[in-house]
């Protein structure tokens, strides 16, 4: 993926990438995992361990290295697209099936995967660059404790600055509320949230789940009482850390096993 739009140089923070974490057998089902991080970096817990904890489900998994501030939208949201698009097209390298690819993703990688969700196309028959041609929309989404909205005052003011600086525009910050942009063909969405986040509050999931409801969009919709934003895979809280269990169910019900 490198010589991506609008790139700055050639380090690897200016070169999306993705890190496959494949089972063995054939027509595997896949996810791309989006790490949280504000838009200002990637959190290292959400990334290699959550795909490792696909693998143990059954299914291939790719950590996304989309890119973070400096850059500001829409590079993140053309990364996460263009690793779409690759996955489906080397499908069968990968040993995966191009009709079942979700994204997955924490806080700010949830606001990307959300946007992903909900801003896509079926790819351009016409292009030169034959991976361009694959259609960007995701087959199931997988939000957890995800920054939805860009609007005060449930929004991460972190991210919202990272991604659209600080003087941020109306309309994009409107566009940039994922909840306004749910429609019917929105992917069946899993969402998971704890009561008490400090940082990115339980508002987020419950906009985006009451617009899927609103557009008959299947979703699953889990709020934990207690614990701390960032918490990943959960493993030290004792409840919350179910929803991996919650999260294995639905997947699995989804064709995802």
């Amino acid at each position: 993926m490198h010589g991506a739009p609008y790139a700055l140089g050639n380090a690897d923070e200016d070169c999306p990438a993705i890190t496959p974490y494949l089972v063995d057998g054939e027509d595997r089902p896949a996810v791309i995992v989006c790490p949280g991080g504000g838009y200002g970096g990637r959190a290292h817990h959400e990334g290699e361990p959550i795909a490792q904890w696909l693998n143990s489900l059954g299914i291939s998994a790719f950590v996304l290295r989309y890119r973070v501030a400096p850059y500001q939208y829409p590079c993140a949201l053309l990364d996460v697209q263009r690793a779409i698009r690759t996955v489906r097209f080397k499908s069968e390298m990968y040993r995966i099936n191009p009709n079942k690819i979700g994204i997955l993703g924490f806080s700010a990688g949830g606001h990307l995967v959300s946007n992903a969700g909900t801003s896509y196309d079926q790819g351009n028959e016409n292009a030169e660059d034959v991976v361009e041609r694959q259609s960007c929309r995701p087959d199931l989404l997988v939000l957890c404790y995800p920054v939805i909205t860009l609007k005060d005052p449930f929004t991460h003011e972190g991210s919202r600055e990272n991604l659209l600086g600080k003087e941020a525009k109306l309309d994009q910050i409107e566009q940039l509320s994922n909840e306004t942009q749910v429609t019917p063909d929105t992917p069946p969405t899993f969402l998971w949230h704890t009561a008490d986040d400090g940082a990115v509050p339980v508002e987020n999931s419950l906009l985006f789940a009451s617009a899927l409801s609103k557009h008959q969009v299947p979703f699953d919709l889990h709020v934990y009482t207690k614990g701390r934003h960032g918490l990943g895979l959960a493993e030290d809280e004792e409840h919350t850390k179910e929803w991996t269990a919650a999260c294995a169910s639905w997947l699995a019900f989804n064709g995802y096993k």
